[in-house]
């Protein structure tokens, strides 16, 4: 299979869909690897060290996808991306596509047969390609936090873990996933206040268990949602319903509560938001206000540690995209229950019920595609 990494072009986004040792074993295993030139140098890997693996290296994006079979990319495509998809084309990234229609709408026009690293499953319940950037973003979450919080960035001029004699933050994280539970890690290395709030018993059993002589464990509920929000100096919102778009659990009215100068950060971004007044920022601005509290809401936070992101990405990936390559996507699809549940869009039809749902589109079971 020819296999086709493009620069990847979304704002302040420096991570490329395969490093150069990534790339070796898919020619390893008998495929052709084509680049776009300078694709991988926000990571230090520069066209000749693709080239000492043995992938080609072509001058244009464009070159990339006339050339390739095979997509591998890092964020969702951008539309002149998509403008160059057709049906012949397997698309393996990050897509997000509940609360993105325009999205939705172009990779059913094309045609191609698109599989989403965030929806593929693992034996345990969990999201194995999803979760390394979850692990990079709930940590940046409390740096970006720590950052906003600074009075010259609009926030309230408060140190995540304070001094002798002066109180530490308070930071409220919501959802103890992934996200949330690396979140918590970095937060309490940096002395603060913390509390974690969870719909899930199991989850906050097993916090307590590793954290609960350090912070904060309760069920989350409007009202507890509303009570630990008031009081907050930093609130990161760590929520995720595989797929689907994610639920708005902060209100407009809450704000209205909160300390001037405080902080949210919206780690859902990608799926929507799960405060009400979240919409997606970048690297370049990563922060606007409402009603004095600073939202930082930035849709590709790991891009910012391209190098640790990119890697971590790539150990994930790796496995399942080899063998698309060398089964053919159907093929592994059928040998790969979990695999399969990253199939999203195929020949203008959606594959996942809960971007169906988002969207109010018709689903096609992936059963159906691997008829």
């Amino acid at each position: 299979m020819i296999v086709g990494v493009p620069k990847e072009i979304k704002n302040h986004e420096y991570r490329v869909g395969l490093t150069p040792e990534a790339a070796a074993e898919y020619i390893a295993n008998g495929h052709r690897v084509v680049v776009e030139t300078n694709a991988g140098i926000g990571i230090g890997a520069d066209d000749a060290a693709y080239q000492a693996v043995g992938a080609e290296i072509l001058p244009t994006a464009a070159a990339v996808f006339e050339t390739a079979e095979m997509i591998v990319k890092v964020k969702e495509p951008q539309a002149s991306e998509r403008a160059m998809l057709t049906e012949r084309h397997l698309l393996y990234t990050y897509l997000h596509l509940a609360p993105d229609a325009p999205q939705t709408n172009d990779l059913i026009a094309s045609g191609a047969t698109c599989i989403a690293y965030e929806t593929v499953t693992d034996n345990t319940g969990g999201l194995p390609l999803l979760k390394p950037m979850s692990q990079v973003a709930g940590r940046m979450s409390i740096q970006a936090g720590a950052s906003a919080l600074e009075k010259s960035h609009g926030g309230r001029g408060v140190l995540l873990g304070g001094v002798p004699g002066v109180a530490p933050a308070k930071i409220v994280i919501i959802g103890g996933g992934v996200v949330g539970e690396n979140a918590l890690q970095i937060a309490l290395g940096s002395r603060a206040n913390v509390t974690v709030l969870d719909t899930n018993a199991n989850t906050l059993e097993r916090l307590d268990r590793s954290y609960g002589d350090r912070c904060n464990m309760l069920y989350s509920n409007r009202a507890t949602i509303a009570e630990q929000v008031a009081g907050a100096d930093l609130v990161v919102g760590a929520v995720l319903i595989p797929g689907a778009a994610a639920p708005k659990l902060v209100s407009r009215d809450m704000l209205s509560t909160m300390l001037p100068g405080a902080v949210l950060v919206d780690v859902a971004i990608d799926q929507g938001g799960c405060f009400e007044t979240s919409k997606a920022t970048t690297h370049a601005e990563p922060t606007y206000e409402v009603d004095g509290v600073v939202h930082y809401c930035v849709a590709n936070m790991p891009g910012g540690v391209a190098r640790t992101s990119t890697y971590a990405l790539n150990n994930a990936t790796l496995r399942q995209g080899l063998a698309l390559a060398n089964k053919g996507w159907k093929q592994a699809l059928k040998d790969d229950a979990h695999l399969a549940e990253g199939l999203n869009v195929w020949q203008g039809k959606i594959t996942n019920k809960p971007v169906a749902d988002a969207q109010n589109l018709e689903y096609i079971p992936v059963s159906a595609a691997l008829a």
